[in-house]
């Protein structure tokens, strides 16, 4: 197992009639090389991947993976209602050029047919599985133990985004019943990004919009440095406690790429959410608190205290 630090989950962007935006994705991948990312993520919720057409997933996939160009891997959601869908993408991102898959579990509360799942979905790709554990969206509970039992018994089966509450007491379950058999990334909008890093987690794949915040304490966490990421996760905890709402973190999102120059409109195909103009400046004042700004393009440098 290599991968580790943060891939961010992206947005699909949109033209303003509701098309892919593929120069929008282009430059979502080039910013995120620019903060420093260790990958990316594609097609997860909030990519909107179960609003989108075959060939629109295709042609998000190809574009990131285009635009990534090698520099980083770039890893692709995965849902379906059963194994044949699921394989049939998972296949298609490896084709594309991806370097993993994350997979969403069935819609069934039964341990074996989960456990079968995935071993066919892993069984029919060369590229990483990674268990998606977000039973809020998708209403599947999967154990600690059977988590644990599926790293260590199905090959290619090797990561895990956790997002299952209580999210750092599951990991710490799992790491100890699996330690060298499956790498947990966090998630949840980096709500526990540090307790997560403390208890052994590899890194993150989250959706927050200010990336620098999570490269900036993964890399000085990682170099020893653990009271600077303490002091740097808990001066931006405000932002990220207020980005991470549940049905409109999207938007919020997608305002705050567009604001920062690199995505072209804030469309969100329905059923979404938007913001108000209340909402708007309430998060500005959030964004601005922290030390960054809408006004400016670009990676932005990390502060703490003003």
């Amino acid at each position: 197992m290599t991968l580790h630090g943060v891939l961010p989950i992206l947005p699909t962007p949109f033209t303003s009639d509701g098309a892919v935006d593929e120069t929008s994705m282009r430059r979502l991948i080039d910013f995120e090389l620019d903060v420093g990312a260790h990958g990316v993520s594609v097609l997860g919720f909030m990519g909107e991947a179960h609003r989108l057409a075959g060939f629109e997933r295709a042609r998000v996939v190809s574009s990131s993976v285009d635009q990534a160009a090698g520099a980083f891997p770039v890893w692709v959601g995965v849902l379906a209602f059963g194994a044949a869908g699921a394989i049939e993408q998972a296949r298609e991102a490896q084709e594309l050029g991806a370097a993993g898959a994350f997979v969403a579990p069935p819609p069934i509360q039964n341990d074996q047919a989960i456990f079968d799942y995935y071993a066919s979905v892993a069984g029919a790709v060369d590229i990483p599985i990674a268990i998606h554990d977000f039973p809020e969206s998708f209403k599947t509970t999967l154990s600690a133990s059977l988590i644990a039992r599926m790293g260590k018994e199905i090959d290619g089966l090797d990561y895990i985004k956790a997002e299952d509450y209580p999210a750092l007491e599951k990991m710490t379950r799992i790491l100890d019943e699996a330690p060298d058999a499956i790498g947990v990334f966090g998630g949840l909008g980096g709500m526990y990004f540090l307790e997560e890093l403390q208890r052994g987690s590899r890194g993150i794949m989250t959706g927050f919009s200010w990336p620098e915040v999570l490269v900036g304490v993964y890399n000085t966490f990682r170099s020893g440095d653990v009271e600077g990421a303490t002091a740097l996760f808990d001066h931006y905890v405000p932002l990220i406690r207020y980005e991470f709402q549940p049905k409109i973190g999207l938007a919020y999102r997608k305002h705050v790429y567009r604001e920062r120059g690199i995505i072209t409109t804030t469309f969100i195909r329905a059923p979404g959410l938007q913001i108000g103009d209340y909402t708007r400046r309430e998060l500005t004042a959030a964004i601005e608190r922290v030390g960054f700004t809408l006004d400016r393009d670009g990676v932005q440098p990390l502060t703490i205290g003003r």
